[in-house]
């Protein structure tokens, strides 16, 4: 069977969806995926051993010069390659009007999706064949899993779910594999973000764990953040920029992981590495950390983050560790 999944953003969605193919590649044999992803993570798909081929787009880019040359050459050089393949499924597993107008409905083959009570915005379901009611009071990897299994003629697994990346990255760790830590201190949202001040005082009181810090980064504020997380502690490293599959190579190999909500704590949930992540205004019930050694500490007051104490956090992090 070949399948067409749309799934393009975010980070956390596109992780979140993988566990769903892992089932699906125990239910139905010799099932094969195709998969149409936002160009900033097109290398995610290809982590899993059921991905055939990744589909790039664009359409974040695209937007912001929908009329120009550019953008509309590369839409008409997409189309064509989604066109090439006939699929036996198509699953819309975003739910938005964007990805069931600009690309589930270009595609050949049944279209799936959530119904109109499920989906985040009810009229992309217009656009589908078959229309799937999934309850939002689930997490989201249970939601992409119960999608899947509807959409694929199957009884959804009642095991925890398995995101089947992890493999990918084993034979190639880093040399000093579990003997660091890594500091996932960037997020998008101002109100996620715990206080410089905390992150210094955590890293201060690791000083004698005998374990080393890494603190990665992706835009230039993150980067001067980073500088000043480290400065002054000489077993803490402000890591180069780098691609996804570096960043998860490194994550891969840390003894533990500390993070705010960001699309990296996601990834490291995905690989299953030990990792504690500390939430304020988000609820974690929902789209939080799913899988194995995934450990939450919620703000005492609300979205107030500042309320997670440093010394709470290295703590919980020397239990787990131990």
């Amino acid at each position: 069977m070949k399948v067409l999944i749309v799934k393009t953003s975010s980070m956390g969605d596109v992780l979140h969806t993988l566990p769903a193919l892992t089932d699906a590649m125990c239910a139905v044999k010799d099932i094969r995926f195709d998969w149409v992803v936002e160009e900033n993570f097109s290398q995610i798909p290809g982590w899993h051993p059921a991905v055939e081929r990744v589909l790039p787009v664009a359409i974040r880019r695209w937007r912001k010069n929908w009329f120009g040359s550019q953008a509309r050459e590369e839409r008409v050089t997409f189309k064509r390659e989604l066109q090439l393949q006939s699929y036996d499924r198509i699953i819309d597993a975003q739910g938005l009007i964007k990805s069931a107008a600009l690309v589930t409905r270009l595609a050949k083959g049944e279209k799936h999706g959530l119904d109109s009570n499920s989906a985040r915005e009810s009229f992309a379901s217009w656009w589908y064949d078959k229309r799937h009611e999934i309850s939002k009071k689930q997490h989201a990897v249970e939601r992409m899993r119960e999608l899947f299994a509807k959409s694929l003629d199957y009884e959804k697994p009642e095991t925890v779910g398995d995101y089947a990346i992890a493999g990918h990255f084993l034979s190639n760790l880093p040399t000093d594999a579990n003997r660091y830590l890594m500091f996932l201190h960037a997020t998008t949202r101002d109100n996620k973000h715990w206080p410089e001040s905390h992150w210094r005082e955590l890293i201060a009181l690791m000083a004698n764990s005998g374990l080393s810090i890494k603190l990665p980064w992706g835009s230039p504020h993150e980067y001067q953040r980073a500088l000043r997380l480290a400065e002054g502690f000489d077993y803490t490293e402000v890591l180069p920029k780098m691609p996804l599959e570096q960043v998860a190579l490194n994550l891969a190999g840390a003894k533990a992981v500390v993070s705010v909500d960001t699309g990296l704590s996601h990834l490291t949930a995905a690989l299953d590495r030990l990792n504690i992540t500390l939430y304020g205004p988000t609820d974690p019930g929902l789209i939080g950390g799913y899988g194995k050694n995934q450990y939450i500490i919620r703000s005492p007051h609300g979205n107030n983050m500042n309320s997670i104490t440093a010394k709470s956090v290295a703590e919980k992090l020397m239990q787990v560790m131990e």
